[in-house]
């Protein structure tokens, strides 16, 4: 068979709107430095897709971030492509549609993929040739047999009836990248999460809650590690540890090889003191958890089982638990729930200072298409706009808040964000763990001496 040519496009990085945020933020080193992070790491989604691409085929793997419509689209056509796949974060899917408008326009066949696509679809259907709804494992296989023969269907969605099981995963084309261009790189150990809060637009809204074999976790770890021997992974999940078993086997896998590590996980995590040692044993770097608010009346509309707000009281023991065996804690928060008010700025800086993580984060309120979170606003008619997909960076706001005015919650940020990320708290956060890290060493050191 003749050789084709697939190209898969990232659409990678994420621009705020807010100018004045924008401005001071990216003098903010705490700020700046997650913000590199994200933006720099690959597409695994893309890279799966590329392992369920027949081997005839010739891939190709490009992240755009800033881009010139003319030049760009003259280049990706100069390449000579039979079929161009695009997927991009809900922030920049408007410069994905007008990227494939023009390739379109210049003769190119191309497929739209991605969460955004997958909830939107009506809406993703007026720029592709092809969309993907769902899990992309098992409609890409077909897709690329209908180019094969002429037979290019619209739409291809993988169902509730026909979801894709993580045992039946393939090592996703690592070999793809230049690894030269990244400081971390991207795997897999569950999908989805079952906790459900209303504002999430991570993978659940594409697939059910499942985890991987270990045995499959090893296989892609090692493919790693036979291109880039001492990586940093970051799991590309939402909540890595919510199933405490699976979490072990993954931290003590982790532990046999020299590497460092990053995940987002639920502060049920201080609740296993067996998971805590095999983490600081494993090379865990971080882990990012959504602590959200230190407001019981905002968790309490996290989500309808309320589990965010019954974890609230003991959220304080429970940083310093994980922290004290040298496991840095990167706390979340949002702002802009229903019952923040103009004072919740200043409670969220106290609990920060008391808690003293390690690094915090803070983003707005953003309701994500497909998430509970937009509906309600859809209804409520609480949206500023209809189309706001590039204001959904994280840090723009999008929507009227109840207890305060839009102002309020845009001035109350960029104050908080001052607050949080000037060179001085930073250095207080590290210079704290800094001191977990010593203590947690020491009582290894001295456990170790008793033992033996």
């Amino acid at each position: 068979m003749a050789p084709r040519r697939l190209l898969l496009i990232a659409m990678s990085g994420v621009r705020v709107k807010d100018k004045e945020l924008l401005e001071f933020g990216m003098t903010l080193p705490g700020f700046v430095e997650r913000s590199k992070v994200i933006a720099s790491l690959p597409s695994l989604s893309l890279l799966t897709v590329a392992s369920h691409t027949p081997p005839h085929w010739d891939i190709n793997y490009r992240e755009i971030d800033e881009f010139d419509p003319d030049e760009t689209v003259q280049e990706i056509v100069a390449g000579d492509y039979d079929l161009i796949g695009i997927s991009a974060f809900t922030a920049r899917i408007l410069d994905a549609y007008a990227l494939a408008d023009r390739l379109r326009l210049a003769g190119q066949t191309v497929a739209l993929g991605g969460l955004h696509v997958s909830v939107m679809p009506d809406e993703a259907q007026l720029h592709a040739d092809a969309i993907c709804i769902g899990q992309g494992e098992n409609i890409w296989p077909s897709l690329i047999r209908d180019f094969e023969t002429g037979t290019l269907a619209p739409v291809y969605r993988s169902d509730a009836k026909s979801q894709f099981s993580l045992a039946d995963s393939r090592v996703p084309r690592y070999d793809l990248l230049d690894f030269d261009r990244y400081n971390r790189i991207t795997m897999q150990t569950t999908r989805g999460c079952p906790l459900a809060c209303d504002f999430c637009a991570a993978s659940r809204l594409i697939s059910p809650y499942q985890r991987k074999p270990i045995d499959l976790v090893r296989r892609d770890l090692e493919a790693i590690l036979a291109i880039w021997p001492r990586p940093f992974i970051e799991l590309a999940e939402d909540n890595t540890f919510v199933h405490k078993p699976s979490g072990r086997a993954v931290a003590k896998l982790f532990g046999e090889y020299d590497i460092k590590w990053f995940t987002e996980t639920d502060i049920s995590v201080a609740d296993d003191p067996e998971l805590l040692e095999l983490l600081a044993e494993s090379g865990c770097a971080q882990l990012l958890i959504g602590l959200e608010s230190p407001s019981s009346a905002s968790l309490a509309q996290v989500d309808k089982k309320q589990w965010k707000l019954r974890q609230r009281e003991h959220y304080l023991d429970k940083i310093t638990r994980i922290q004290s065996y040298g496991i840095s804690v990167n706390g979340c928060f949002i702002l802009g729930f229903d019952q923040d008010t103009p004072e919740s700025f200043a409670e969220t800086k106290e609990f920060v200072m008391e808690s003293k993580l390690a690094e915090v984060q803070i983003t707005v309120l953003t309701p994500f298409p497909g998430t509970e979170l937009y509906a309600r606003l859809s209804r409520e008619q609480g949206l500023l706009k209809t189309v706001f997909w590039d204001e959904c960076t994280l840090f723009d706001v999008t929507y009227q808040p109840a207890q305060m005015s839009l102002s309020d919650l845009q001035q109350g940020f960029r104050w908080l964000m001052r607050e949080l990320y000037t060179d001085q708290a930073v250095a207080d956060r590290k210079a704290h763990f800094r001191k977990c890290v010593r203590t947690a060493r020491e009582s290894r050191t001295l456990t170790s001496q008793r033992s033996s």
